[in-house]
């Protein structure tokens, strides 16, 4: 029972092994506690009152054991300050004990018991919660023989003491971390000895060992040769006057490090030794290498701004122009004093300060702003504002100001030239959209009509004449429109030789039918070009709206078609969209949008026509297009090709036909002559992507790489008209195919104009002979003359020739005799699936039946 006694930490214990009774634990009567002495004044209750009171003030209480009988004594106090009821026992005190320091209450006993001095012990312990903290003293008694018999102890509550201690703990290290995160120490001096008294920190502020003795002497030894004399007259002064100083000097360190320190320092206040001086030391280094890059990155802003070329200005909370550069006031024609003062609408042109009315305050944000300069003249700019505020709490805007008024100009051209033609200066494709779609959402859209006007025969000028009279000749009819059209019409030029006029009152002009023959006289005319008159003529399609759900490309589509119809009929007609033609139209669209969805998910075929040579070896296949329609059933380009132009997909088409045609052709087996002793040759007749185009070459390189077709086995088949004036740059495109093996061949050579003249301009290694040629070349002499000085031009100029359309032995052994190289015709065969050409290419040389 005692060793638990002892375990439950009851300081001052040192118990026999046997430890004490059941009764051990009771409380000893109050007045086993005897007063060393008596007297009329002392009495036994005042001195209990006394001790009470002394005990409860001093937040103790006491406490003690007989050894011998296991007796112990709690007194009241102690009882009340450890909130124990009045015949509470020695375990129950030890019950509040912390569990964790019950091995110290263990070392405690053992320590009692060795212990031959009746000097107390003391042993620090917490209450159960943790919370409170009591400092326990013990001193034991001994007998005559040396041992223990009573051990006398005191109970004191340290809470607040410790409390305190941990309060200026954590204030001394939070005061070290502060000198340290601050860079700054403490010291003291004493003018009479010179003695200094550093902290910790300061001492590595300095770089001094710390500890070292330190005297004002040395410190000054610290300090800049070039401060040194300045600084000690600063410290003397305080030294004699008492008043505070302050000062900011250097400091070289023992380890040769350059420093900067800001130094306070003022009189101890003490008035029995006024020679103690106290202050602070603080390293500074890094704030002033800050400020002074801040200052010379300031100075560089202010010489920026000063010279940059755009305008900047300062305006304060109210708006007004406080500082500006000489960018902007160069810019608008005014002094700095002149600009001072005025205001963000001061500043704005009328023109936009009234269009500002009403809407934002005239005040300065990022954005554009029409400004005004000295002569009234407007300037467009662009501004970029942002919130600056000053050390004073002041908030200014800072607003930078671009002139972007070339640009806008160019802006303008630029728009000007993207909606308008740029050799008529009329409004073009996009500007006809653009009205359209405004006059369309108008209340009076019945009233509205659109003429598409195509001139006759414009390609025979360009042709025969050359491009620079076809665009004089555009150019005359441009303005002819133009002076003869009621106000109500505007002049636009789509393309080409086509024009449009849109008609946004067709009943102040007459009636569209009206309008169209007014147009159609117009066109109908002769025109002075270069000293010679030219007669033209055109064929006019008008079209109104079907309904208020007509957009503008529906009526360019009505207009389009309406143009094509009068067309069929011949040079110089007119024709207005009816409701059959605009049915017509519509499949058209209908028609288009299949198509080109059939582009785009690969539903087109392709059959190869072979191209043999004169003893029937197949030399090369052309790549014909076929479009499986799913309600139309096989449709020939003649079915297509028209809807393709119309709705601009020839290009695409193309594209497709070259992939197509070149993965079939790579995978042919090499059985044949060929070109250039290489295997069979594939033809691919271009319409929509002409050497013409940036991006021709390098269409046919990247389907050239991804098929990984030979170059030698590409022929590109284009119309004669798409390699007359090509510009120089596409020749030497050509140029650059043709030299990785690319071989060009003119369609339908003959049916041109000047075609014979122009031949030795043609970038063509192959000439293909037109089929009306060839069907009249056995029976026809001139057809057979035709045939014959074409063999003999191409031959002296190092091209070969191929007949089209060879439908019988006659026409091939004739051609065949006057030297043409290579022959395609029903023939030969007929155009056939890739499947079926396979099949003609391992039977070797078609057969060539004998001529009558």
């Amino acid at each position: 029972m005692a060793e638990h006694v002892v375990r439950a930490g009851l300081p001052g214990v040192a118990l026999p092994p046997g430890g004490f009774d059941g009764d051990a634990g009771r409380v000893l009567a109050p007045d086993l506690v005897r007063p060393d002495a008596a007297g009329p004044a002392d009495d036994p209750a005042v001195e209990r009152a006394l001790l009470l009171e002394a005990q409860r003030i001093a937040r103790m209480g006491s406490w003690t054991l007989d050894v011998r009988t296991g007796q112990a004594y709690l007194s009241e106090g102690l009882r009340s300050l450890c909130g124990l009821p009045a015949r509470a026992t020695l375990t129950d005190l030890l019950a509040l004990v912390h569990p964790e320091d019950l091995p110290v209450l263990d070392d405690f006993q053992v320590a009692l018991r060795a212990r031959r001095s009746s000097q107390p012990l003391e042993l620090e312990v917490r209450d159960d919660t943790g919370q409170r903290s009591y400092l326990v003293r013990a001193r034991p008694e001994f007998e005559s023989g040396g041992r223990v018999v009573r051990v006398h102890g005191t109970v004191q509550d340290f809470t607040r003491f410790r409390a305190l201690e941990r309060q200026l703990s954590q204030d001394g290290r939070l005061f070290r971390e502060a000198q340290r995160v601050a860079r700054l120490g403490t010291w003291e001096w004493n003018t009479v000895t010179g003695e200094c008294l550093w902290s910790s920190m300061l001492y590595e502020l300095f770089g001094v060992e710390a500890g070292s003795k330190i005297t004002y002497r040395d410190y000054l030894q610290l300090v800049h040769p070039d401060d040194r004399s300045w600084v000690d007259q600063r410290w003397q002064e305080l030294a004699g006057t008492r008043r505070p100083v302050e000062c900011e000097h250097r400091v070289i360190r023992p380890d040769g490090k350059r420093r900067v320190f800001r130094v306070r320092g003022e009189s101890a206040g003490t008035d029995s030794d006024r020679s103690i001086m106290i202050g602070t030391a603080q390293d500074v280094t890094e704030q002033r290498s800050t400020e002074t890059r801040m200052q010379r990155s300031s100075k560089r802003f202010t010489d920026l701004v000063a010279i940059t070329p755009v305008g900047i200005a300062l305006f304060d909370d109210s708006e007004r122009l406080v500082d500006a550069n000489d960018a902007l006031c160069s810019l608008l024609g005014l002094d700095l004093e002149r600009l001072r003062g005025m205001t963000a609408e001061q500043l704005t042109h009328p023109d936009d300060r009234e269009g500002r009315r009403g809407r934002e305050s005239q005040s300065f944000h990022s954005g554009q702003r029409v400004l005004v300069t000295a002569t009234g003249k407007p300037v467009y700019c662009e501004l970029n504002a942002t919130v600056s505020v000053a050390d004073d709490g002041q908030r200014f805007w800072l607003v930078v100001f671009a002139d972007v008024t070339d640009r806008r100009r160019a802006a303008e051209r630029l728009r000007y030239q993207a909606t308008h033609d740029e050799l008529t200066g009329l409004p073009g494709r996009a500007a006809v959209k653009e009205l359209l779609g405004k006059l369309l959402g108008g209340r009076d859209y019945e009233r509205i009509a659109l003429l598409f006007c195509d001139v006759d025969n414009f390609k025979r000028v360009n042709d025969s004449l050359g491009h620079d009279v076809g665009d004089e000749l555009i150019t005359a009819l441009a303005r002819r429109l133009e002076r003869g059209l009621p106000p109500s019409c505007t002049v636009a030029r789509m393309s080409g030789d086509e024009y449009v006029i849109i008609c946004s009152d067709v009943e102040e002009a007459g009636g569209v039918e009206a309008l169209a023959n007014q147009v159609a006289s117009l066109l109908r005319t002769a025109v002075p070009v270069r000293d010679q008159l030219l007669r033209v003529s055109a064929c006019i399609g008008a079209a109104v709206p079907s309904g208020p759900e007509t957009s503008g490309a529906d009526l360019l589509r009505y207009a389009d078609a309406a143009m094509f119809a009068a067309k069929a009929r011949g040079t110089g007609r007119v024709s207005i969209a009816s409701d059959k033609l605009i049915a017509s139209a519509n499949s058209q669209m209908l028609l288009e949008g299949q198509l080109r969805e059939a582009i785009m998910n690969d539903q087109l075929v392709l059959h190869y026509q072979p191209v043999v040579g004169p003893d029937g070896t197949v030399l090369s296949a052309e790549a014909l297009v076929r479009w499986p329609h799913p309600e139309r059933g096989l449709l020939y380009p003649g079915d297509f090709l028209p809807v393709a132009e119309q709705g601009d997909l020839l290009g695409e088409l193309d594209r497709w036909v070259l992939r197509a045609a070149f993965i079939e052709a790579a995978e042919w087996p090499q059985l044949c002559g060929g070109i250039l002793g290489g295997g069979v040759g594939i033809a691919v007749n271009l319409a929509g992507l002409v050497p013409g185009d940036p991006e021709f070459v390098d269409v046919v390189s990247a389907t050239v790489a991804a098929t990984g077709i030979a170059w030698d086995r590409v022929v590109l088949e284009l119309v004669e008209t798409s390699l007359i004036d090509l510009p120089s740059r596409s020749r030497e495109a050509m140029a650059e195919l043709v030299e990785r093996g690319v071989r060009f061949a003119v369609d339908d050579f003959g049916t041109g104009y000047s075609s014979l003249a122009r031949l030795k301009e043609l970038p063509a290694q192959i000439i293909k002979i037109d089929r009306r040629f060839v069907s009249g070349v056995a029976t026809d002499a001139s057809d057979f003359a035709v045939a014959r000085a074409l063999v003999d031009m191409a031959r002296a100029m190092g091209r070969s020739c191929v007949a089209e359309g060879v439908e019988n032995a006659t026409q091939f052994h004739v051609l065949r005799g006057v030297g043409v190289d290579a022959y395609q015709g029903w023939l030969l065969s007929k155009p056939l699936p890739a499947k079926e050409f396979r099949e003609i290419l391992k039977l070797g040389p078609v057969h060539i039946p004998r001529g009558n």
